[in-house]
């Protein structure tokens, strides 16, 4: 599991974004056309314009769990005074299932990297019970650690992120 990990320590999410934790559950996002996130993988913005299937592998379904998608490099990475970005958050996810069985507390956001690579993270956390979660009043300065620590969440049991840049006309064709 620690080989797991040894990505999202190079590419700062742990750090940036997260505490170091130690992965219990299985979790895979797959864009349209079967494009999976692979950490610190690139993907086109056009690419990741409809919410991604995330599926959780671990767990039973008694468990519940929480995911937040966030760009800590907004408005771009070396200057990210707006970060984190909020891009979703899904609570009440029961194990063994995927997040459209889940509740939308707040919706996919498209990326729109403008400056810079942009790394978008996403991180599941396993719930004590179902609960309601409150919904940050503004998408920009969200903190993926406070909003875990206000909700009870505690540590992440999965988490993965991808790169994307701002396209070209070019690199769209």
């Amino acid at each position: 599991m620690a080989r797991m990990l040894e990505p999202l320590v190079v590419g700062r999410v742990i750090g940036d974004v997260l505490d170091f934790f130690t992965p219990t559950v299985m979790m895979t996002v797959t864009y349209s056309s079967n494009k999976l996130v692979c950490n610190g993988h690139e993907f086109y913005p056009s690419s990741v314009t409809s919410k991604p299937k995330v599926e959780i592998n671990g767990g039973d379904m008694r468990s519940f769990f929480t995911l937040v998608m966030t760009d800590p490099d907004v408005p771009g990475p070396s200057d990210p005074y707006l970060k984190e970005h909020l891009h979703w958050i899904v609570t009440d996810i029961p194990g063994t299932t995927d997040a459209t069985f889940g509740r939308d507390v707040v919706g996919y956001e498209i990326p729109r990297p403008n400056i810079g690579i942009h790394r978008y993270v996403f991180v599941l956390f396993k719930q004590k019970r179902r609960q309601i979660v409150n919904p940050p009043s503004s998408r920009d300065h969200f903190n993926t650690r406070k909003f875990a620590e206000e909700n009870d969440l505690g540590l992440p049991v999965a988490a993965v992120f991808f790169n994307a840049q701002r396209e070209t006309a070019a690199r769209r064709r």
